[in-house]
């Protein structure tokens, strides 16, 4: 049977490289790393710096297990007290700190673009409170002057996949979406827009007729009154 890994193996390898004679073979095997991690850790080579975390405090691990282990470089350590694993809880979405400040410029972005969306649905997507939600709605958010409307799945609060089924539940739920006249409605659309793009196109090449016509006059205009001042009597030929 395998062995368990440490609770926060990247830092209980720290601690053993920076406090043991461990060799990097017996703590990447200990912690489940590849050694070559355990080597630029100890090389001061790793992407993340990491905090020690003393495995003999926590109860993963005695001093005489370190003790074995440094005697003997094939030995390997075993662990006395496997890490409890914590399942979190059901509770508000969690949002990591930096983006936290974003939350109101989403939840002001929602109630806006979709009022149709209850609290409840904000709160899950979003990780917030139907406390804070009511603020912003009602302008009583101690920083309202500085909350402005952000797209949440720009901000990184959510995906696209997510705002999107909400939007589509809360819009089912609310009657604004028929599911049997949806095909037919994306139908009509798509044969006005085709209309809308002919009627731009055809305006597009009146205009340009028109402005031809226009330049024409003004080139023959000018030639006429060139002949006039040079007291010529044959006009230009007008223009078609």
């Amino acid at each position: 049977m395998t062995q368990p890994t440490p609770l926060m193996p990247h830092a209980t390898a720290s601690w053993l490289v920076d406090t043991t004679a461990l060799s990097f073979e017996q703590i990447a095997e200990f912690c489940g790393l590849h050694i070559l991690e355990v080597q630029a850790m100890a090389d001061d080579l790793a992407s993340s710096k990491y905090t020690g975390r003393d495995p003999v405090r926590s109860g993963e691990l005695t001093m005489g297990e370190i003790e074995k282990g440094q005697a003997d470089p094939n030995y390997s350590l075993v662990m006395q007290k496997a890490p409890v694993n914590v399942n979190r809880t059901k509770g508000p979405r969690y949002t990591p700190v930096s983006k936290r400040q974003d939350k109101p410029d989403g939840i002001a972005w929602i109630l806006r673009s979709h009022p149709e969306i209850s609290d409840a649905q904000i709160g899950k997507l979003i990780g917030t409170t139907r406390n804070t939600i009511s603020a912003i709605r009602d302008r009583s958010h101690w920083n309202i002057s500085n909350i402005q409307p952000k797209d949440p799945v720009t901000l990184g609060l959510c995906s696209q996949r997510e705002l999107d089924a909400i939007v589509a539940k809360a819009a089912k739920k609310a009657g604004l979406i028929d599911q049997a006249g949806d095909d037919a409605r994306l139908g009509d659309d798509r044969a006005t827009l085709i209309e809308e793009l002919r009627a731009e196109r055809d305006a597009s090449v009146k205009a340009a007729g028109e402005a031809a016509q226009e330049a024409e006059a003004a080139v023959w205009l000018e030639a006429k009154r060139a002949a006039e001042a040079a007291g010529e009597t044959e006009e230009p030929a007008e223009p078609e």
